[in-house]
Formats: structure tokens, sequence, C-alpha cells
């Protein structure tokens, strides 16, 4: 119902809001409408901001939400064309049959959902002045992001300038939504992605694996920030421990946090596991148990969102300060906002399972009944150019905090070894000494439960685990810097979070594969970064694999897993370093030089058993500088053995023991990072590898026979390494060929044909010897499968 007034058209009046402005808010606009409780919400925002000195007056506060309203109807509007359409056309004429994609692609309904949600965050930054980060787990809604961005010149400025907000510049921009087309160097032509990329401003991460947003959202902002984070309900059943996050918040350390879940109770082909169970009030039980205080809003209303974020700032701030004041306070009841509303509202076909990806569930291209459905949702959205163009204008955002491109670790000279020492201990010293003398850096170590066991005594009393109510006599503080729980993906993302930080993971190395995910997704992100010219400067992550496949034979097959590594090694070697210390004085090089690195996870396998040093303190820094180093022998003699892994050195320089004995010429070479050389598969991944000088060095074309023992698969060696293979007649590797059960060390060696023996027997049938030439008839015998294995093994001590 409206009146008119001196030929304005102007809402009849809602009660509980007085001024034009108020009113004309209140009214709605599009299919943007606001509850009682919401107009209640926003008059009581309006009036702390006036009466804190904010805004001038209420007026403002209700024209910016007015605007708000405009652009999150113009934004929904075209989220539907960057699916269907190829063809803008501002005026709001229908599109022509030929205007439409032959092959729509978008997540819509999810998009359609975000629209009011980040445009909230946008509105609010300009009621407060107040710059706010923004993460998205989901994120496949990008869409909406894109959208918003553009249409209020948030974007960044090569987007700007390559889509002009005219009929032709948007034309463009739905156009390369989902345009798959590539370039003549592989890569794709469009800026624009099915999911965040680093094009879309302030992305840290593609939320392409869903679940890690709520991860990570709670260790990303440093104190003095913050942040928005962006959740599903279908992400929340994906992964466990995003309702831990109330469990690891601390004012002193961490800035202000706002979980924003968008629960529109669908997922791809059918409803959420959340929904199922009893839809937002059962969730809102669920989080209460979790130590949140949640509470429930119109998903539908941006003015909803904007309320909500700055009610949980406000509360969250308010908690804080008063458990630091209580020195006793934590878990405070995390505010959390549940934003309940319809996929896809806005638009034919919201609620319904089509509603995830095409709404309309039909080629628009060629139906004229669902082409009809389009122009009538669109038209429902349409704001004509005058009118959204001035909305953008109000909402001017704030200059987001100036803050250092890169993170410098100071790196003091380690205390190199000289004695038999577990390299994870040594790791243990060198990093607290580093923590010590990096006081400006915020520390996180994620810990999947055993740290101490895994020999890290020094870092846990040091830092000591983050718990709520520490345990009296337990290494426990209410401020510890070291994530703790049954979970690799949870502690993995407090170290991925903490991008301006200082970071340590550490766990058994079969179970860190778990953590591949949400590795593989910050190292996608930092290529792309690296790409566009924009290099990721968090400071490289050491993922530490220990109590490995070689050690951990007590624990059965379940604990005997090289697949981290492997996996690791398959992606690019610029983002992903594979690295196999040998020692003490290898492991210190080796996270030395890792937190010299921008934007790289350094997947460092180290044992953790006591070890003999192998290299000085200056062969271990040229082994991290060239990747390999000659460490017995002339690199020119026709036989080789390599070693990639501390045990299986351990072994080839048995089988060199042998030979020496023999007068037989040989050169052992110990190998601590494959893949610098592999074949690269492009020029980034080139810059990388060893150079052409270190190759023919160590590995010249005159080794007529070369055995490869490696701590992997033989088969990954092989292929990875590829420039070492030269060729099955001439070389072959050992390694883990997934034998194993409750054994030692020297046991797993030898059911996997990885000990010495095993190495010369090979080394002797590529170069056409014999093999009872240098192994005993009992030693043949032993590893041929009819003899006593511990003629070549040391035999277990019980």
């Amino acid at each position: 119902m409206t009146t008119q007034l001196s030929g304005i058209e102007h809402p009849a009046a809602i009660p509980g809001i007085s001024g034009e402005e108020a009113q004309r808010w209140a009214a709605g606009c599009g299919v943007i409408t606001h509850s009682p409780e919401t107009v209640e919400q926003v008059a009581a925002l309006a009036d702390i901001l006036v009466r804190e000195g904010v805004i001038a007056e209420a007026a403002d506060c209700y024209r910016v939400l007015r605007a708000l309203d405009v652009i999150t109807n113009s934004a929904m509007w075209l989220v539907v064309h960057m699916t269907y359409a190829r063809q803008i056309r501002l005026d709001g004429t229908p599109l022509n049959s030929s205007d439409f994609k032959v092959d729509p692609q978008g997540h819509t309904g999810g998009s359609l959902n975000m629209v009011p949600a980040y445009a909230a965050l946008l509105a609010l930054n300009t009621l407060t002045g107040t710059h706010r980060d923004w993460l998205m787990g989901q994120g496949h809604c990008v869409a909406a992001i894109d959208a918003l961005q553009l249409l209020t010149g948030t974007a960044l400025p090569a987007r700007r300038r390559a889509y002009p907000l005219n009929d032709d510049g948007l034309s463009q921009f739905v156009s390369d939504f989902y345009r798959y087309q590539i370039g003549p160097d592989g890569r794709p032509l469009s800026p624009l992605g099915s999911h965040v990329n680093v094009h879309t401003a302030g992305a840290r991460m593609e939320g392409g694996y869903l679940g890690f947003g709520g991860l990570q959202y709670v260790h990303q902002p440093l104190p003095g920030e913050r942040l928005v984070a962006f959740l599903s309900d279908g992400a929340f059943e994906e992964q466990r421990g995003s309702d831990w996050a109330a469990r690891w918040w601390r004012a002193r350390d961490s800035g202000l946090v706002s979980p924003v879940m968008i629960a529109n109770g669908r997922r791809i082909d059918q409803r959420t596991t959340t929904e199922q169970q009893g839809g937002v009030t059962w969730l809102s039980q669920h989080l209460r148990h979790q130590g949140f205080a949640p509470f429930i809003i119109d998903g539908k209303d941006p003015a909803a969102f904007v309320c909500a974020i700055f009610r949980m700032e406000r509360e969250l701030e308010a908690l804080g300060e008063q458990a630091e004041r209580s020195g006793n306070g934590y878990p405070v009841a995390m505010p959390y906002c549940i934003a309940s509303t319809i996929k896809g509202f806005g638009f034919p076909g919201a609620g319904t399972n089509a509603a995830h990806g095409l709404p309309l569930g039909a080629d628009l291209h060629h139906s004229t009944e669902a082409q009809t459905f389009f122009h009538k949702g669109a038209a429902a959205l349409y704001q004509p150019e005058a009118i959204w163009k001035a909305a953008a204008a109000e909402l001017i955002q704030p200059k987001a905090p100036r803050r250092p491109a890169e993170v410098t670790v100071q790196r003091h000279e380690p205390h190199w070894c000289d004695h038999p020492l577990s390299p994870m201990a040594a790791l243990d010293g060198y990093f607290t000494d580093l923590v010590e003398v990096n006081p400006h850096l915020r520390v996180r170590i994620g810990n999947p439960d055993e740290l101490s066991s895994n020999r890290m005594n020094q870092t846990l009393d040091l830092l000591q685990h983050r718990v709520t109510e520490p345990e009296p006599g337990a290494p426990e503080s209410l401020y510890g810097g070291v994530i703790t729980a049954l979970n690799e993906e949870a502690v993995v993302s407090a170290c991925l979070a903490n991008q301006r930080g200082l970071n340590l993971v550490v766990s058994y190395e079969a179970f860190a594969v778990k953590m591949l995910g949400a590795l593989r997704q910050a190292m996608i992100f930092a290529r792309h970064q690296k790409e566009a010219g924009e290099p990721a400067g968090w400071a490289g992550l050491p993922v530490i694999s220990t109590s490995h496949v070689w050690e951990n034979g007590k624990n059965e097959q379940s604990h005997q897993d090289p697949v981290l590594g492997e996996a690791l090694l398959g992606e690019m070697s610029d983002v992903s370093r594979v690295v196999f210390p040998v020692d003490a004085n290898s492991a210190i090089a080796c996270l030395q030089a890792c937190y010299g690195d921008l934007g790289v996870i350094w997947n460092l396998v180290v044992p953790k058993s006591v070890m003999p040093v192998q290299l000085t303190s200056s062969q271990a820094l040229k082994l991290v500088n060239d990747g390999a180093i000659c460490v017995r022998g002339h690199c020119g003699a026709a036989l080789q053995l390599v070693a990639c892994g501390a045990f299986q050195l351990q072994q080839a320089l048995l089988a060199s023991d042998r030979l020496r004995s023999l007068g037989v010429s040989h050169s052992v070479i110990c190998l601590l990072e494959p893949g610098r050389f592999r074949v690269p598969r492009d020029q980034t991944e080139a810059h990388a590898m060893a150079s052409d000088e270190v190759i023919s060095l160590l590995f010249p074309p005159q080794v007529r026979t070369r055995v490869l023992l490696t701590h992997t698969r033989p088969e990954v060696l092989l292929a990875h390494a590829r420039r070492l293979d030269s060729g099955p007649a001439h070389c072959s590797a050992l390694g883990y060929r997934n034998q194993g059960g409750t054994l030692d060390s020297e046991g797993m060696l030898f059911a996997n044909g990885c000990t010495w023996a095993h190495a010369l027997k090979e080394l002797a049938r590529l170069s056409g010897q014999s093999a009872s030439d240098w192994l005993s008839q009992e030693e043949l015998d032993a590893i041929s499968g009819h003899g006593d294995p511990y003629v070549v093994i040391r035999a277990p001590v019980r």
C-alpha cells in the first residue's frame, strides 16, 4: 500500500521509525522486504551510530541501507545474467534467444544467497568507516562477490578497466563467466573463474574444498583487524572442526571474527543433513553446546546482515575485554549468525534442487518458456541504471589498512650438531630459538596429538597447548600457541590461516595425508598469485612428516604410508617442496631455508629416531641449495648409489662399505629434493629446478649403472626425478612396496627389499656383474627368500 504526495510515490507510514529516508527504506525494494524485527534492529543500529557520533543523523543510516537494497537487487540481476546470458541491456529490455548462452553454467542459487550477505559487509563498512576483510568458504558462490565488486567499483583496477559499466563492458563480463577458452600459453583467457581466484579483490582462499573456510577463519585476523566469514550449511557437514572456533579465539592475539552461515537447507541434489535433523533450530542448539551464542536472522534481507555483523563485533569485543580482565573467561560465547533463507531466493526455481546450478532447469537458448521465466525473474530484480549507479556511489569504502607485503622471519645461525641426535629434536631446538628471536610474529603449531612423542618437547614447553581450562602440571595455557586436536585438517588450517605469523605443522606421516586437500588449496592459490604478478607474502610453511613409514613398523601398516610426500611431489615444485633430510644438520638447514621462502609449502620427511650425523653444516647447506650432494666416492665412477631418505642413506653407505672393501669404484649421492630433478612442466617450475651444473657434476652421463634407494614407492621417485632415470637397463629404484606389519625399522627395510644387500644385488644385475662377487652365499640366500634375514639386518632387541 502506498500514498501519493506531490506527484512522488511514498510508502505508507511504517510504525517504529520516523523520517522520509527511514520510510523509503522500510518499504523495501525489488525482491527485498523488511520484517518488523529487522526494522526494529535497524532503528536501534541507527540510534547507536548517531549517539556515538559515527553518523550525523539517522537518515544517513537509512540512506545507505536504501542504497544497499538497490545494489543487492542489481547484483542479483547481474548474477542470473552471468549464468544464462551473453548480453546485457541496462535499459531492461528483454533478451533475444540468441542473447542466451548455449551451455549455461553457474552455482546460481548459492550465489544469489551470497549477494545480500556480501553487500551488507560493504554497507557496514560505509556506515562505520571501518574496513573488514572477508572469507568465503563456499568459493563456488564467487559470482555474487565479483558482481558486487564490479557494480560498486571495489573490484581490482584491472577488472574495472576490462569491464566498464555499460552494455558492452557488462556483456563481456557475463560472457567471460565460464568462458572455458584457453590462450596459446595454455592458461584460461578469462580472469573470471567458477570459484574465488586471485582476480577477486580481497580473496585469500579459493574455497573450492568445502569446509576449510570454517576451519580457518578464527585463526586469520590479527588483533585490531575484523573478518567476516561467510559459511554454508552444506560445508558444515563436510568437515569436522568448524564448531571448535570458540575454543581457539582469544582477544589477546586474535582480531574480531563474525561467522555468518548461509543456511539455505540444500546441497546439490538433496537437503543438507542439518536441514534433515531439524534445520536452523537444531543447528542453534548444536552450536550452543560448542560454545557459540547463535542467533537467526532473515537471510533474504541485506539489512539483517548489517545488524548481525555489527552486533557480533560489539558482543565479541566486549566478551574479549571481560575475559582478559577476569583472566579465565574463555571460551567466550562467540556470536554466530545463522542466515535462514531459500536457496536461490529472488529468482524462479528457488528452493528446488535445480537452484544449486541452473534454477530454470532448461536451455534458454531454445526454450521460449524458460525465457519467459527468466525475463519475469530478471524484471523483479531490475533497477534502472541511474538508480543503481547512485546507490553504488553511496557505498563508499574506507581504505584497507596497509600491511607488509611479505613476512620476514629473522633466521639466526643454528647450533649445528656433531653427535648422534634425533633430527626432530634438532628441529625442536632450532624452532624454539626462532620463536624467541621473532617475538613480533604470532606463532601457531599444528599438532594432531603427539608433539612430545615426536621429539618437540622444547616447543611444547615454550608454547603449550591452547586450552580453555589448563590442567595443573600439564603444558597447557589459555594462550598456548599449539593448536592440538585429533583432526589433521583442523590443525593444519590454523597454520594456513596465520599468514602473517610463524607456523609449524608436525604429524605422523601416515595420517598427514588427511591435510592434503587444505595444503593443495593453499598451493594452488599461491601459484595463481605468482602468475598474476602478486606473489604470496606468507613465510614458508613447514609440514613435518615424522614417525614415518620406516620407523613406525610397530603400529602395523595403517601407520606405514609415504603418500603425502608422494602426492605433494605431484604439485608444482616452486610452491610444493618435498625434502628428505638425512640427519640433524640437514633437517635444520631445511627448516632455515623454509622460513626464507615465501608462499611455499615444505613437506619435511624427518625421522624422530636418533641418527648419526652424516653431514657438516656446510654440506647440509649445500645439500639444501643444490638438492643433492655427493657423500662418498667420485661421481665419475661407473656405479652409483643414490639415497633419498635417512634410513636409505644408511643402507647405501653400508652397501658402499662392502664395495670399498672390495676395491670397487662407485659414488654415493644423497638426494634431498627429488622434485628439483624432474622435467619441468612450465617455465615457472623450471626456475625451481637444480642447475645443469649440479646435474652434470653429480649425475654425469658416464655413470653406467644407478640404483636409487628411496623413502617413497620406487615408481614415484623414478617418475618425478626423471632426469636421473637412464632407463630400465641402467637404472632402477628400491623403496616402499606396500609390505609391512608389526616390524622394526630393519624388518621394514628387509620386507620391502630395501637393505644394503638388496641394493648390491640390483647394482650387480644392472652392471652385468655376478652378485656373488659382492655378496656371500648366505647373504644371497637371505635376500632371495629362503635364508636367514638376520644375516643382512640386525635382529630386534627384546
